[in-house]
Order: C-alpha cells, then sequence, then structure tokens
C-alpha cells in the first residue's frame, strides 16, 4: 500500500461540501492513481475514523478569466467519503 500522503492531498473546502459534513461526508483531493481502496485505507490511518462509502470523480478544467487574461484551472480527482455515524473528522 502507497503511504496515505501521497494519496490524501487536501480537504475540500467549500460551502457544499461544509454542508456535506453534517451527514457524515467528508470531500478530499486525491491523487489521480489512487483507487477507492487505497482512498479509504488512507483516510482511516490518518484520521483514525471507519469508512463506509468512498466515491471518486475527476473534475475537468474550467476557463476562468481575469481581466484580458484567460487560463483554466486545474484537473484533479475528487473523492467524497461517508464515514460511519459517531465518527468525526476536524481539519
Amino acid at each position: 500500500m502507497k503511504d496515505y500522503t501521497n494519496i490524501i492531498i487536501a480537504p475540500v473546502i467549500t460551502e457544499k461540501a461544509a454542508y456535506a459534513t453534517e451527514n457524515n461526508v467528508y470531500t478530499f483531493k486525491v491523487n489521480k492513481d489512487a483507487n477507492k481502496i487505497e482512498i479509504k485505507k488512507a483516510i482511516e490511518a490518518a484520521f483514525n475514523v471507519k469508512v463506509v462509502n468512498v466515491n471518486t470523480l475527476i473534475t475537468k478544467a474550467k476557463d476562468k478569466r481575469v481581466g484580458k487574461y484567460t487560463g483554466k484551472t486545474k484537473t484533479y480527482k475528487k473523492a467524497i467519503v461517508t464515514l460511519k455515524d459517531g465518527d468525526k473528522i476536524e481539519f
């Protein structure tokens, strides 16, 4: 198994993700090569919680513009993790 510091990149801090934490659902940016089993083991090892379900998706790059300059956001893999009732992750 890979070291979990190479799998979990960062938590996703958005308004939608903040509301989901009330239902024991947490969102993380993860390594593109990581599969659901590796993500589950990494979350359980890093935060000492029990993971019930892992959903993954790859976010596509979006066009962004600042003044006359245009560019794109980065593409990344996102994992939406459901925890067992009673478990919490504090950031």
